[in-house]
Protein backbone atom coordinates (compact mmCIF):
# COMPACT_ATOMS: atom_id res chain seq x y z
CA UNK A 1 0.00 0.00 0.00
CA UNK A 2 1.46 3.34 -1.13
CA UNK A 3 0.85 6.09 1.45
CA UNK A 4 2.00 8.93 -0.79
CA UNK A 5 -0.32 11.07 -2.91
CA UNK A 6 0.27 11.74 -6.59
CA UNK A 7 0.62 15.25 -8.05
CA UNK A 8 -2.91 14.96 -9.42
CA UNK A 9 -4.29 13.98 -6.03
CA UNK A 10 -2.48 16.84 -4.33
CA UNK A 11 -3.91 19.22 -6.93
CA UNK A 12 -7.38 17.82 -6.21
CA UNK A 13 -6.80 18.46 -2.50
CA UNK A 14 -5.73 22.05 -3.13
CA UNK A 15 -8.78 22.72 -5.29
CA UNK A 16 -11.14 21.20 -2.71
CA UNK A 17 -9.51 23.14 0.15
CA UNK A 18 -9.74 26.46 -1.68
CA UNK A 19 -13.38 25.92 -2.64
CA UNK A 20 -14.42 24.87 0.85
CA UNK A 21 -12.69 27.78 2.56
CA UNK A 22 -14.22 30.37 0.23
CA UNK A 23 -17.72 28.92 0.06
CA UNK A 24 -18.06 28.01 3.72
CA UNK A 25 -17.32 31.61 4.58
CA UNK A 26 -19.91 32.81 2.07
CA UNK A 27 -22.54 30.37 3.39
CA UNK A 28 -21.97 31.40 6.98
CA UNK A 29 -22.09 35.08 6.05
CA UNK A 30 -25.40 34.55 4.25
CA UNK A 31 -26.85 33.37 7.55
CA UNK A 32 -25.13 36.06 9.64
CA UNK A 33 -22.88 33.41 11.15
CA UNK A 34 -25.85 31.85 12.96
CA UNK A 35 -25.70 28.21 11.87
CA UNK A 36 -28.27 25.93 13.48
CA UNK A 37 -28.46 22.17 13.85
CA UNK A 38 -29.51 20.37 10.70
CA UNK A 39 -31.90 18.34 12.84
CA UNK A 40 -34.17 21.36 13.35
CA UNK A 41 -36.59 22.72 10.76
CA UNK A 42 -34.82 26.07 10.40
CA UNK A 43 -31.37 24.48 10.48
CA UNK A 44 -32.37 21.87 7.91
CA UNK A 45 -33.30 24.66 5.51
CA UNK A 46 -29.92 26.35 6.11
CA UNK A 47 -28.05 23.13 5.47
CA UNK A 48 -30.09 22.45 2.34
CA UNK A 49 -28.76 25.75 0.97
CA UNK A 50 -25.25 24.44 1.65
CA UNK A 51 -26.00 21.17 -0.14
CA UNK A 52 -27.13 23.11 -3.19
CA UNK A 53 -23.92 25.13 -3.17
CA UNK A 54 -21.94 21.89 -3.10
CA UNK A 55 -23.99 20.45 -5.96
CA UNK A 56 -23.69 23.56 -8.14
CA UNK A 57 -19.91 23.05 -8.37
CA UNK A 58 -20.10 19.24 -8.36
CA UNK A 59 -18.69 18.81 -4.85
CA UNK A 60 -21.80 17.17 -3.38
CA UNK A 61 -20.96 13.69 -4.71
CA UNK A 62 -17.40 13.85 -5.98
CA UNK A 63 -17.05 10.11 -6.57
CA UNK A 64 -20.17 9.81 -8.76
CA UNK A 65 -20.06 9.89 -12.58
CA UNK A 66 -20.34 13.35 -14.11
CA UNK A 67 -23.70 12.48 -15.65
CA UNK A 68 -25.17 12.25 -12.15
CA UNK A 69 -23.58 15.43 -10.82
CA UNK A 70 -20.22 14.11 -9.65
CA UNK A 71 -16.60 14.50 -10.64
CA UNK A 72 -15.81 10.82 -11.29
CA UNK A 73 -13.26 11.07 -8.48
CA UNK A 74 -11.35 7.98 -7.45
CA UNK A 75 -11.81 6.34 -4.06
CA UNK A 76 -8.61 8.04 -2.95
CA UNK A 77 -9.82 11.46 -4.07
CA UNK A 78 -13.08 10.89 -2.21
CA UNK A 79 -11.08 10.25 0.97
CA UNK A 80 -9.06 13.40 0.31
CA UNK A 81 -12.24 15.43 -0.13
CA UNK A 82 -13.65 14.04 3.12
CA UNK A 83 -10.45 14.98 4.95
CA UNK A 84 -10.62 18.53 3.61
CA UNK A 85 -14.35 18.76 4.28
CA UNK A 86 -14.01 18.04 7.99
CA UNK A 87 -10.71 19.88 8.33
CA UNK A 88 -12.53 23.00 7.15
CA UNK A 89 -15.25 22.52 9.78
CA UNK A 90 -17.99 22.01 7.19
CA UNK A 91 -21.40 20.92 8.54
CA UNK A 92 -22.79 17.37 8.74
CA UNK A 93 -24.46 16.30 5.51
CA UNK A 94 -28.25 16.35 5.77
CA UNK A 95 -28.30 14.34 2.53
CA UNK A 96 -26.17 11.56 4.01
CA UNK A 97 -28.85 8.85 4.15
CA UNK A 98 -29.43 9.39 0.45
CA UNK A 99 -25.95 9.92 -0.95
CA UNK A 100 -24.06 7.56 1.38
CA UNK A 101 -26.62 4.77 1.91
CA UNK A 102 -29.31 4.70 -0.79
CA UNK A 103 -27.18 5.89 -3.72
CA UNK A 104 -24.65 3.00 -3.66
CA UNK A 105 -27.62 0.62 -3.60
CA UNK A 106 -29.26 2.41 -6.55
CA UNK A 107 -26.00 2.21 -8.50
CA UNK A 108 -25.85 -1.54 -7.84
CA UNK A 109 -29.50 -2.58 -8.14
CA UNK A 110 -31.38 0.26 -9.83
CA UNK A 111 -32.53 0.18 -13.41
CA UNK A 112 -31.44 2.88 -15.87
CA UNK A 113 -34.56 5.00 -15.33
CA UNK A 114 -34.22 4.85 -11.54
CA UNK A 115 -30.57 5.85 -11.68
CA UNK A 116 -31.27 8.73 -14.06
CA UNK A 117 -34.10 10.12 -11.92
CA UNK A 118 -33.11 9.40 -8.33
CA UNK A 119 -29.40 10.19 -8.32
CA UNK A 120 -29.36 13.63 -9.92
CA UNK A 121 -32.25 14.93 -7.81
CA UNK A 122 -30.60 13.51 -4.72
CA UNK A 123 -27.26 15.18 -5.50
CA UNK A 124 -28.96 18.55 -6.00
CA UNK A 125 -30.90 18.19 -2.72
CA UNK A 126 -34.16 18.37 -4.67
CA UNK A 127 -35.30 15.10 -3.09
CA UNK A 128 -34.28 14.34 0.50
CA UNK A 129 -34.29 10.68 1.52
CA UNK A 130 -34.78 9.10 4.94
CA UNK A 131 -34.27 5.47 5.88
CA UNK A 132 -37.33 3.38 6.78
CA UNK A 133 -35.72 0.47 8.57
CA UNK A 134 -36.63 0.42 12.26
CA UNK A 135 -40.11 -0.36 13.53
CA UNK A 136 -41.51 -0.42 17.07
CA UNK A 137 -40.68 -4.14 17.34
CA UNK A 138 -37.94 -4.42 14.73
CA UNK A 139 -34.69 -2.59 15.42
CA UNK A 140 -31.42 -4.50 15.30
CA UNK A 141 -33.49 -7.58 14.42
CA UNK A 142 -34.52 -6.08 11.11
CA UNK A 143 -35.85 -9.37 9.77
CA UNK A 144 -38.74 -9.25 12.23
CA UNK A 145 -40.30 -6.21 10.54
CA UNK A 146 -44.05 -6.22 9.97
CA UNK A 147 -44.73 -3.28 7.62
CA UNK A 148 -46.70 -4.69 4.70
CA UNK A 149 -47.03 -3.92 1.02
CA UNK A 150 -49.94 -5.64 -0.74
CA UNK A 151 -50.01 -5.82 -4.52
CA UNK A 152 -53.02 -4.17 -6.19
CA UNK A 153 -52.89 -5.12 -9.87
CA UNK A 154 -56.20 -3.43 -10.67
CA UNK A 155 -54.78 -0.03 -9.79
CA UNK A 156 -51.20 -0.88 -10.68
CA UNK A 157 -49.25 -0.44 -7.49
CA UNK A 158 -48.82 -1.34 -3.82
CA UNK A 159 -50.95 -0.73 -0.72
CA UNK A 160 -48.76 0.06 2.29
CA UNK A 161 -49.64 -0.50 5.96
CA UNK A 162 -47.57 -0.33 9.14
CA UNK A 163 -45.20 1.97 10.97
CA UNK A 164 -41.53 2.97 10.80
CA UNK A 165 -39.83 4.73 13.69
CA UNK A 166 -36.53 6.43 14.63
CA UNK A 167 -36.53 7.84 11.11
CA UNK A 168 -33.60 10.25 11.08
CA UNK A 169 -34.60 13.67 9.67
CA UNK A 170 -37.81 12.03 8.49
CA UNK A 171 -39.73 15.09 9.66
CA UNK A 172 -38.08 17.14 6.89
CA UNK A 173 -37.49 14.62 4.08
CA UNK A 174 -39.48 14.15 0.88
CA UNK A 175 -38.89 10.42 0.29
CA UNK A 176 -38.28 7.21 2.23
CA UNK A 177 -36.46 4.03 1.27
CA UNK A 178 -37.37 0.97 3.27
CA UNK A 179 -38.23 -2.69 3.56
CA UNK A 180 -41.80 -4.00 3.40
CA UNK A 181 -43.17 -7.52 3.68
CA UNK A 182 -44.78 -8.29 0.31
CA UNK A 183 -45.41 -11.98 0.96
CA UNK A 184 -47.82 -12.21 3.92
CA UNK A 185 -46.95 -15.87 4.50
CA UNK A 186 -43.21 -15.29 4.63
CA UNK A 187 -41.06 -15.14 7.71
CA UNK A 188 -37.81 -13.47 8.65
CA UNK A 189 -35.56 -12.65 5.67
CA UNK A 190 -37.90 -13.98 2.98
CA UNK A 191 -40.73 -12.22 1.20
CA UNK A 192 -39.35 -8.70 1.67
CA UNK A 193 -39.22 -5.95 -0.96
CA UNK A 194 -37.16 -2.76 -1.00
CA UNK A 195 -39.43 0.18 -1.89
CA UNK A 196 -38.82 3.83 -2.75
CA UNK A 197 -41.70 5.85 -1.31
CA UNK A 198 -42.64 9.53 -1.78
CA UNK A 199 -43.83 10.81 1.59
CA UNK A 200 -46.60 12.97 0.13
CA UNK A 201 -48.80 9.98 -0.71
CA UNK A 202 -52.32 9.89 0.66
CA UNK A 203 -52.34 7.58 3.67
CA UNK A 204 -48.79 8.45 4.77
CA UNK A 205 -48.48 10.39 8.03
CA UNK A 206 -45.12 11.73 9.17
CA UNK A 207 -45.04 12.69 12.83
CA UNK A 208 -41.88 14.33 14.11
CA UNK A 209 -40.86 14.10 17.73
CA UNK A 210 -38.26 15.83 19.85
CA UNK A 211 -35.05 14.33 21.17
CA UNK A 212 -33.55 14.92 24.57
CA UNK A 213 -31.21 17.52 23.07
CA UNK A 214 -34.17 19.55 21.84
CA UNK A 215 -33.88 18.79 18.12
CA UNK A 216 -36.98 17.54 16.36
CA UNK A 217 -35.67 15.79 13.25
CA UNK A 218 -36.66 12.25 14.23
CA UNK A 219 -40.01 11.01 12.98
CA UNK A 220 -42.46 8.17 13.07
CA UNK A 221 -43.93 7.32 9.68
CA UNK A 222 -47.36 5.70 9.51
CA UNK A 223 -48.78 3.91 6.45
CA UNK A 224 -52.55 3.50 6.52
CA UNK A 225 -53.65 1.96 3.25
CA UNK A 226 -51.27 4.29 1.37
CA UNK A 227 -51.29 3.56 -2.35
CA UNK A 228 -47.86 3.55 -4.02
CA UNK A 229 -48.41 3.52 -7.80
CA UNK A 230 -45.98 1.83 -10.15
CA UNK A 231 -45.33 5.20 -11.80
CA UNK A 232 -44.56 7.00 -8.51
CA UNK A 233 -40.96 7.13 -9.75
CA UNK A 234 -39.50 6.63 -13.23
CA UNK A 235 -38.40 3.01 -13.39
CA UNK A 236 -40.85 2.07 -10.65
CA UNK A 237 -40.71 2.11 -6.84
CA UNK A 238 -39.27 -1.40 -6.42
CA UNK A 239 -35.50 -1.50 -6.10
CA UNK A 240 -33.88 -4.80 -6.99
CA UNK A 241 -36.94 -6.99 -7.56
CA UNK A 242 -40.00 -8.12 -5.66
CA UNK A 243 -39.09 -10.48 -2.82
CA UNK A 244 -35.39 -9.62 -3.11
CA UNK A 245 -35.44 -6.91 -0.46
CA UNK A 246 -33.19 -8.59 2.07
CA UNK A 247 -30.31 -8.97 -0.37
CA UNK A 248 -30.71 -5.37 -1.50
CA UNK A 249 -30.89 -4.13 2.09
CA UNK A 250 -27.69 -5.95 3.00
CA UNK A 251 -25.88 -3.87 0.38
CA UNK A 252 -27.23 -0.75 2.09
CA UNK A 253 -26.19 -1.93 5.55
CA UNK A 254 -22.68 -2.61 4.26
CA UNK A 255 -22.48 1.07 3.27
CA UNK A 256 -24.05 2.12 6.58
CA UNK A 257 -21.58 0.16 8.70
CA UNK A 258 -18.58 0.69 6.46
CA UNK A 259 -16.70 3.71 5.18
CA UNK A 260 -19.20 5.80 3.27
CA UNK A 261 -21.25 6.92 6.25
CA UNK A 262 -18.29 7.66 8.53
CA UNK A 263 -15.10 8.48 6.67
CA UNK A 264 -11.88 8.82 8.69
CA UNK A 265 -11.63 12.54 7.91
CA UNK A 266 -14.46 13.11 10.37
CA UNK A 267 -12.49 11.55 13.23
CA UNK A 268 -9.00 12.83 12.42
CA UNK A 269 -10.44 16.36 12.38
CA UNK A 270 -12.13 15.73 15.74
CA UNK A 271 -8.88 14.35 17.16
CA UNK A 272 -6.96 17.43 15.97
CA UNK A 273 -9.53 19.70 17.62
CA UNK A 274 -9.20 17.65 20.81
CA UNK A 275 -5.42 18.22 20.86
CA UNK A 276 -6.01 21.96 20.37
CA UNK A 277 -8.57 21.93 23.17
CA UNK A 278 -6.13 20.28 25.57
CA UNK A 279 -3.44 22.82 24.73
CA UNK A 280 -5.88 25.71 25.04
CA UNK A 281 -6.96 24.69 28.52
CA UNK A 282 -3.39 24.03 29.63
CA UNK A 283 -4.30 21.03 31.71
CA UNK A 284 -1.36 19.32 33.42
CA UNK A 285 -2.87 15.91 33.96
CA UNK A 286 -0.76 12.99 32.68
CA UNK A 287 -3.72 10.60 32.58
CA UNK A 288 -5.85 13.05 30.64
CA UNK A 289 -2.94 13.82 28.31
CA UNK A 290 -2.52 10.11 27.64
CA UNK A 291 -6.21 9.83 26.71
CA UNK A 292 -5.86 12.74 24.28
CA UNK A 293 -2.81 11.12 22.69
CA UNK A 294 -4.54 7.72 22.57
CA UNK A 295 -7.56 9.25 20.84
CA UNK A 296 -5.37 10.95 18.25
CA UNK A 297 -3.48 7.69 17.56
CA UNK A 298 -6.68 5.69 17.21
CA UNK A 299 -8.11 8.21 14.75
CA UNK A 300 -4.90 8.00 12.72
CA UNK A 301 -4.99 4.20 12.90
CA UNK A 302 -8.56 4.27 11.60
CA UNK A 303 -7.39 6.43 8.68
CA UNK A 304 -4.63 3.94 7.84
CA UNK A 305 -7.01 0.99 8.18
CA UNK A 306 -9.37 2.76 5.78
CA UNK A 307 -6.61 3.11 3.20
CA UNK A 308 -6.05 -0.64 3.43
CA UNK A 309 -9.79 -1.33 3.15
CA UNK A 310 -10.09 0.87 0.06
CA UNK A 311 -7.03 -0.83 -1.43
CA UNK A 312 -8.64 -4.23 -0.86
CA UNK A 313 -11.89 -3.07 -2.45
CA UNK A 314 -10.09 -1.58 -5.45
CA UNK A 315 -8.35 -4.92 -5.95
CA UNK A 316 -11.58 -6.89 -5.82
CA UNK A 317 -11.67 -7.86 -2.14
CA UNK A 318 -14.84 -6.22 -0.75
CA UNK A 319 -15.18 -5.95 3.02
CA UNK A 320 -18.44 -7.88 3.36
CA UNK A 321 -19.01 -8.86 6.98
CA UNK A 322 -15.73 -7.17 7.94
CA UNK A 323 -17.64 -3.87 7.74
CA UNK A 324 -18.90 -4.77 11.22
CA UNK A 325 -15.36 -4.22 12.53
CA UNK A 326 -15.37 -0.80 10.86
CA UNK A 327 -18.65 0.15 12.51
CA UNK A 328 -17.39 -0.93 15.93
CA UNK A 329 -14.22 1.12 15.44
CA UNK A 330 -15.71 4.44 14.36
CA UNK A 331 -18.66 4.37 16.76
CA UNK A 332 -16.58 3.66 19.86
CA UNK A 333 -13.84 6.05 18.76
CA UNK A 334 -16.39 8.85 18.42
CA UNK A 335 -17.61 8.31 21.99
CA UNK A 336 -14.05 8.17 23.38
CA UNK A 337 -12.96 11.40 21.66
CA UNK A 338 -15.95 13.35 22.93
CA UNK A 339 -15.81 11.95 26.45
CA UNK A 340 -12.16 12.98 26.64
CA UNK A 341 -13.05 16.47 25.41
CA UNK A 342 -15.68 16.86 28.13
CA UNK A 343 -13.15 15.80 30.76
CA UNK A 344 -10.66 18.34 29.40
CA UNK A 345 -13.31 21.04 29.70
CA UNK A 346 -14.29 19.94 33.18
CA UNK A 347 -17.24 21.88 34.66
CA UNK A 348 -17.11 24.23 31.65
CA UNK A 349 -18.39 21.34 29.49
CA UNK A 350 -21.93 22.26 30.52
CA UNK A 351 -21.47 25.61 28.78
CA UNK A 352 -19.74 24.30 25.65
CA UNK A 353 -22.32 23.62 22.96
CA UNK A 354 -20.32 21.92 20.17
CA UNK A 355 -18.48 19.34 22.26
CA UNK A 356 -21.53 18.55 24.39
CA UNK A 357 -23.76 18.28 21.33
CA UNK A 358 -21.18 16.06 19.65
CA UNK A 359 -21.00 13.82 22.70
CA UNK A 360 -24.78 13.45 22.81
CA UNK A 361 -24.82 12.39 19.18
CA UNK A 362 -21.79 10.08 19.59
CA UNK A 363 -23.67 8.09 22.23
CA UNK A 364 -26.11 6.96 19.54
CA UNK A 365 -23.32 5.54 17.35
CA UNK A 366 -23.12 2.16 19.10
CA UNK A 367 -26.90 1.81 18.60
CA UNK A 368 -27.78 2.91 15.05
CA UNK A 369 -26.65 0.99 11.96
CA UNK A 370 -27.13 -2.17 14.01
CA UNK A 371 -26.15 -2.22 17.67
CA UNK A 372 -22.54 -2.95 18.47
CA UNK A 373 -23.62 -6.12 20.27
CA UNK A 374 -25.06 -7.35 16.97
CA UNK A 375 -21.90 -6.26 15.13
CA UNK A 376 -19.75 -8.29 17.52
CA UNK A 377 -21.90 -11.34 16.84
CA UNK A 378 -21.59 -10.83 13.07
CA UNK A 379 -17.82 -10.39 13.29
CA UNK A 380 -17.44 -13.42 15.55
CA UNK A 381 -19.55 -15.75 13.44
CA UNK A 382 -18.96 -14.59 9.86
CA UNK A 383 -15.36 -13.34 10.01
CA UNK A 384 -13.72 -15.25 12.85
CA UNK A 385 -15.77 -18.41 12.29
CA UNK A 386 -16.76 -18.79 15.92
CA UNK A 387 -19.83 -20.94 16.72
CA UNK A 388 -23.18 -19.49 17.68
CA UNK A 389 -24.04 -19.77 21.33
Amino acid sequence: MDLTWSEGEEAFRAEARAWLEANLAAWRDSHDGRILSGDTAEGFAQHRDWERMLAADRWAVVSWPEEHGGRAASRWEWLIFEEEYYRAGAPPRITQNGIFLLAPTVFEFGNAEQRAHVLGRMARAEDLWCQGWSEPNAGSDLASLTCRARRDDDRGGWVLDGQKTWTTRGAFCTHLFGLFRTDPDSERHRGLTYLLVPLDLDGVTVRGFGRLDGDEGFAEVFFDGAFLPDDALPGGPVLGGVGEGWSVAMATTSSERGLTLRSPGRFTATADRLVDLYREHGRDDPRLRDRVVQGWMEAEAYRLQTLRTVTDDAEGRPAGARSSFTKLWWSELDVALHETALDVLGPAAELDGPWTKGWQFALSGPIYAGTNEIQRNIAAERVLGLPRK
